[in-house]
């Protein structure tokens, strides 16, 4: 035998040992014939380059270390599927009556058919085959973009570099990347005679592993792949059912998870359902849940999406596992809107496979609710799967102490929580709205862990408009400290931006200057970037037009605010104390010394009604012509308010391409809907 027919057979045989051994469970080989099979074959492409072939097994070894994912735009989204949050049989009935309501079946109508199967534990991933060749691999990321992962991709030993059949010019699969849980104690056993630190978990492993910029930390570790579905495809007449698609993609030599149904009605969701639930701990990977599709493609495509999520698929999880543990101390973290969360620090423990030290306690109603003290023992669960709470205090096992009025009386030795009256981050005063759950800071210029989102409001386009000032630069500008607050930028000089990473000295000059320019704004545009809760942009032209100066605006008390139009009492409460603050007072009087101005008494001019004056109107979705910002123009040119949420008081939604939630909205509220058509005739008539 030559060398071609010989380099031939040996990927044949190495493809078909690795089918048998990470898709069929079923090796028919030892490891060490095996890794002789594999040498061979790698020492016949390295002596005879010309014999390599782009679906070798020998291109899973793992190609040059990267130094970053390049991005990679889906050309058919990757959207997430929606969360069923009853974990009971319910959960299925009330999914099955959503779809029978949308397709509008009346009530003897036969069982909707479904495809059932399991939600797995893992990373999401997208492979791209072209001629039957895998061209790419790239992550989720946002739904839209992901990240480029193809070298660590070509390492998973079951995804196959080249498809079985006639493969169609185009096909992008869609499935999870995972780690078994025996393979990951063989892998970790590995990792720590090397005295390399071992993987925590299936689902970070296998996140970790997609994403290690190093193909050859990939190579070594052993992932394995389902394919659940497709994104695009060119050439290929697709099956009528969801359950055909995955025979399809089976008989193209991708591994399918065996365990799935086709499921007519609740009753056999709900049956599927606690079938895999009672089969969980023996089922060698991990999955939190089941995942319903309609099985038809035909009424998948007539059901639509609601969003970024299908109305024709959701996610059944599973009652999260909960584990006991004590509390050793209670802090209070500030999150970027200035919310304060109390957190209780834990004895580690482990809950559903992750180590635990944290749990959110969420706000300080529930953590008094729940009496979660210091030295408490709790239960934990991880919500969702995901987040760690405390679930519930074990009052047998409070620590207690003798009680200061009576030596023979006991009480708990910790005191009930409660939130500072100041920001732990700034100092600045604890807020709580009337009718709020969440307590907030309220120093919002000022604040470190709000200053991040604080800026990148200030700079946006609606607010100062500072262009070129990103997500990325102001991430550097904060960590470094030259940045605390709005006012900073002010003083920024074309060095210190030139120094930034990935900032020439044209592209520092360019900021600078957008910077300065910024100076010169209007007063509603001004207050609207300052960031005062509950104040949006029409909120901010109506105190503008009726205050005309700042200094009046930061005078007024609650009873002037309420005079104005768009202005209730939680509205002028979070005014009043934004103002009240003497940390952003400061910060206003520095951008004010800093040159930002605008015309004296601008907007003391009441405009003119206009023909939706009064009127309250709700967009969604894509409009034919007009952009959203034009649309919103158009509509307060008018004398209209733009509300982002649809509510009683809301007089049209206009509704374009791909309507969301709200549009479901305003059918229930009877709100009427309109076209962008419809809105232009309602703007020249009223």
């Amino acid at each position: 035998m030559n060398f071609t027919e010989r380099a031939r057979k040996l990927r044949a045989d190495i493809v078909e040992h690795d089918r048998r051994y990470y898709v069929l469970d079923d090796p028919s080989i030892v490891d060490a014939e095996y890794d002789r099979l594999f040498r061979e074959l790698q020492a016949i492409e390295a002596e005879h380059p010309e014999l390599a072939t782009p679906d070798s097994p020998t291109k899973r070894v793992g190609g040059q270390p990267l130094s970053q994912f390049a991005q990679v735009r889906h050309e058919v989204p990757m959207l997430s599927i929606q969360t069923e949050t009853d974990t009971g049989p319910s959960g299925a009935a009330q999914f099955d009556a959503r779809v029978r309501r949308e397709l509008e079946l009346p009530a003897d109508a036969a069982p909707v058919e479904y495809s059932a199967e399991l939600k797995f534990d893992g990373l999401a991933v997208s492979l791209r085959y072209e001629n039957g060749v895998f061209a790419r691999g790239a992550t989720r990321g946002d739904g839209l973009t992901g990240e480029d992962v193809t070298q660590n991709l070509k390492t998973v030993r079951d995804i196959p570099l080249l498809l079985t059949g006639d493969a169609p010019p185009v096909l992008e699969v869609r499935g999870e990347a995972y780690l078994r849980r025996d393979d990951l104690a063989r892998y970790n056993e590995k990792a720590l005679a090397r005295g390399e630190k071992p993987l925590v978990n299936p689902r970070n492993g296998a996140a970790g592993s997609i994403r290690q910029l190093d193909p050859g930390v990939a190579a070594r570790r052993p992932l394995r792949f389902f394919a659940y579905g497709i994104g695009a495809v060119e050439g290929w007449t697709l099956p009528t059912t969801h359950g055909g698609l995955l025979e399809a993609l089976a008989a193209f030599g991708l591994p399918v998870c065996e365990h799935r149904a086709v499921a007519r009605g609740a009753g056999e969701l709900a049956a599927f359902h606690d079938r895999m639930g009672e089969m969980r701990a023996s089922i060698p990977f991990d999955f939190d849940g089941v995942v319903y599709k309609v099985n038809s493609l035909a009424l998948q495509e007539r059901l639509g999406f609601r969003t970024r999520e299908p109305r024709w698929a959701v996610a059944h999880k599973y009652p999260a596992e909960e584990a006991r543990t004590v509390v050793v101390a209670i802090d209070v973290q500030v999150g970027r809107t200035g919310a304060l969360t109390p957190v209780a620090k834990l004895q580690p423990v482990f809950v559903g496979g992750v180590q635990v030290t944290n749990a959110t306690l969420h706000n300080e109603d529930e953590a008094r609710r729940k009496d979660v003290r210091v030295g408490d023992t709790v239960i934990v669960r991880r919500a969702g799967d995901v987040i760690p709470e405390v679930v519930a205090v074990a009052l047998e096992a409070r620590p207690m102490k003798p009680s200061a009025r009576d030596m023979f009386i006991e009480e708990p030795a910790h005191p009930p929580f409660a939130l500072p009256e100041t920001c732990p981050q700034c100092g600045s005063r604890v807020v709580r709205e009337e009718g709020e759950a969440v307590a907030r800071c309220s120093g919002g210029l000022v604040c470190p862990a709000q200053v991040k989102g604080a800026l990148l409001h200030f700079a946006s386009r609606r607010a100062m408009d500072i262009e070129g000032l990103g997500e990325k630069l102001v991430e550097q500008l904060t960590a470094s400290g030259r940045v605390k607050t709005p006012a900073d930028l002010y003083d920024l000089s074309v060095p210190e931006l030139a120094a930034l990473e990935r900032m020439g000295d044209k592209s520092a000059e360019n900021l600078a200057a957008a910077i300065a320019r910024s100076r010169e704004t209007t007063l509603d545009r001004f207050i609207f970037a300052l960031g005062i809760r509950n104040v949006g942009e029409s909120t901010a032209k109506a105190l503008a037009r009726r205050f005309g100066k700042l200094d009046a605006l930061m005078a007024a008390d609650a009873v002037a605010l309420e005079a104005v139009p768009d202005v209730g009492p939680v509205v002028a409460e979070s005014i009043v104390d934004f103002f009240a603050e003497a940390h952003n007072r400061e910060v206003v009087e520095r951008l004010i010394k800093a040159g930002a101005h605008w015309p004296e008494g601008e907007g003391r001019a009441e405009a003119a009604p206009g023909p939706l004056a009064g009127r309250v109107l709700v967009l969604t979705g894509t409009l034919p012509a007009l952009s959203r910002d034009a649309a919103r123009a158009l509509i307060e040119a008018a004398g209209g308010k733009v509300s982002g949420s649809v509510s009683k008081k809301t007089d049209y939604v206009v509704a374009g391409e791909e309507a969301g939630t709200k549009l479901d909205k305003a059918r229930e509220w009877k709100v009427r809907v309109i076209d962008e058509a419809a809105l232009r005739e309602l703007v020249k008539k009223g």
